[in-house]
């Protein structure tokens, strides 16, 4: 394992949603309202302001990034900047916000939500099909968290984070129906909160361990610890596998509600790190609408 490194010299207030795609790592921090993108060749870094909390974003297939954000899903034009509205399945619910997901292995859309003042059972998980409707797929819960599929596309991994578990849901990748939800791992008051999540290349998970000061990569058949990373930042958020062989793993920190002396006592909270743990991710799945 590689000496953990901070990278770029963003420091996020919430850093968020890591992904992979073609030569470039993209991440968010959702209360700075910005997207970034970073490519490790020519250590170019670039910047998207927009005007709501960002929940997550994914790639699309056609070019550009496709967004939960505070109002809905919608596409953004990394060309432009230009944001085209698509859905907002909680319009009605003014006071919640989107929260993590990623594409599934067809190129769905899978985006949960949240209260935006934590407050239990406010939120569902949704997903965005191809045609770009959307469907309400899970819930009630309440932190919408990380999401990632086996390799074998037969099991959707799912975190709501104050539950302390991840769920394991049986999967059809034809047509996106989960069903029979069943923990598979659990998180002791130590680990902290299960958060953004990854897998590798032998299907292990690889969790964000918010208030818990690591990232954890754990066997989803048996829910054991195999390895931690630790990091320098209470508040780490998110993690994914990138680089040109998939072998560095991206991991995302916070510093949301600090106070003065945990921002003295953690300066390196915000700051987005990478590590090579010995071991390989899969490509990420891109919107294919």
């Amino acid at each position: 394992m590689s000496e953990l490194v901070t990278v770029t010299d963003v420091k996020a207030e919430l850093g968020e949603g890591p992904i992979w795609h073609l030569d470039t790592l993209y991440w968010i921090d959702i209360l700075g309202k910005t997207v970034y993108s970073y490519q490790p060749k020519d250590d170019t870094l670039s910047e998207y302001p927009i005007d709501q909390y960002i929940g997550t974003i994914v790639p699309r297939q056609s070019g550009g990034l496709v967004m939960a954000l505070q109002e809905g899903f919608y596409f953004l034009d990394t060309d432009s900047g230009k944001l085209t509205s698509i859905a907002d399945p909680e319009e009605h619910i003014p006071d919640n916000r989107f929260n993590d997901g990623k594409c599934d292995p067809a190129g769905r859309f899978w985006a949960g939500t949240m209260a935006q003042d934590h407050h239990a059972d406010a939120g569902h998980l949704y997903m965005m099909d191809n045609d770009l409707v959307v469907m309400k797929k899970f819930g009630p819960v309440s932190i919408s968290n990380g999401l990632c599929w086996s390799l074998d596309n037969t099991t959707m991994y799912y975190i709501d984070s104050p539950t302390r578990k991840v769920l394991a849901f049986d999967y059809n990748n034809e047509t996106g129906d989960i069903s029979n939800p069943a923990e598979c791992i659990r998180f002791s008051e130590k680990d902290g909160y299960p958060d953004g999540m990854t897998i590798d290349c032998k299907g292990n998970l690889w969790i964000a361990r918010w208030d818990g000061w690591s990232v954890g990569c754990y066997n989803p058949t048996t829910g054991e610890l195999i390895e931690k990373i630790d990091v320098p930042a209470q508040q780490v958020s998110a993690c994914a596998f990138g680089g040109e062989n998939l072998d560095t793993l991206y991991i995302t920190t916070a510093q949301e509600d600090f106070t003065e002396q945990q921002r003295q006592e953690q300066p390196l909270a915000g700051r987005l790190f990478q590590i090579k743990p010995g071991v390989r991710g899969v490509p990420s799945f891109a919107f294919a609408g």
